[in-house]
């Protein structure tokens, strides 16, 4: 998840952004989503929410703002919350995470599992934005792990608080760019070409579960239990201080013991969180739940 200035009108047609509406908007949007605008974000947020005032009829972020406080909050807070995200992602990102993943952190998870007589792995991304991070996992799975652990039943489940996203997700289409770095044999085998696109196969498809979550929410949190590898990376540089303890706190209590968090490579737990203990990997970092 990452958010950016792509505005789809041009500069001199968006209406300008009074103070005090940034004000109440980013307290709006901070207290339901913990995404924080800082100041020097302002412009950022007059941009992607100017598409949403002809949506509710309002000509002035004033109007706008007037409209999710008498009514419009519950239905439009969703479409607010698509227009402030994007999602910039790819296959096989943060290639040294899925290498440890692979080599070193499943094959140990799944031994401990079998010596307590456990067939089954659940896997958390996060933040799974148009779904190229849990479907990698998924094309691993099937053809590293699967064939060494027949009996093993995985779990893949990807979450992102924008449901835009989510529905690209299911659809498993996807362009030049978020193929560009899948090994050869992956994309032979797995993916068909139509024209320009390329459709990931039903069967990895059918290997991942998304759901839209936001992660700031503790009692939908609450419910994302029993997991043995979480991937959120690059959300937490997004959150001010007390929303990344909220969420660090809550995928703490996600995961199994001895369960593993993967964050961004620009993102770090130091400062955050003592009940996670940092394992070195080969040019990747993971955080175990001791």
């Amino acid at each position: 998840m990452s958010y950016d200035l792509q505005p789809n009108i041009l500069p001199s047609q968006i209406p300008k952004l009074p103070d005090e509406v940034f004000q109440q908007l980013r307290k709006f949007i901070y207290e339901r989503t913990g995404i924080f605008f800082a100041d020097n974000k302002k412009y950022l947020l007059e941009s992607r929410v100017s598409r949403r005032l002809t949506a509710l009829g309002a000509s002035t972020f004033s109007d706008y703002y007037g409209a999710l406080m008498n009514g419009a909050g519950s239905s439009e807070l969703c479409h607010l919350i698509n227009a402030i995200t994007i999602n910039e992602t790819f296959f096989f990102r943060n290639e040294p995470q899925f290498a440890a993943l692979e080599t070193s952190i499943l094959p140990e998870i799944i031994e401990q599992k079998r010596k307590a007589g456990i067939n089954k792995v659940r896997i958390w991304s996060a933040a799974s934005s148009t779904g190229e991070e849990p479907y990698t996992i998924g094309l691993i799975i099937k053809e590293k792990l699967q064939p060494r652990f027949p009996s093993v039943k995985f779990d893949i489940i990807g979450t992102d608080i924008n449901t835009q996203v989510i529905e690209v997700a299911r659809r498993g289409v996807y362009r030049d760019y978020s193929i560009r770095s899948t090994p050869k044999h992956f994309l032979e085998k797995y993916f068909t070409r139509e024209a320009d696109s390329f459709i990931i196969s039903e069967e990895i498809r059918n290997a991942v579960e998304f759901r839209q979550l936001n992660l700031f929410d503790r009692d939908a949190m609450k419910l994302m239990k029993d997991f043995d590898v979480v991937f959120a990376a690059n959300v937490l540089i997004y959150f001010d201080f007390n929303s990344k303890q909220n969420v660090v706190s809550s995928v703490y209590n996600s995961l199994n013991k001895g369960g593993y968090f993967f964050v961004g490579y620009s993102e770090t737990l130091y400062g955050l969180s003592q009940a996670f203990k940092p394992v070195h990997f080969d040019k990747a970092i993971a955080y175990r739940k001791e």
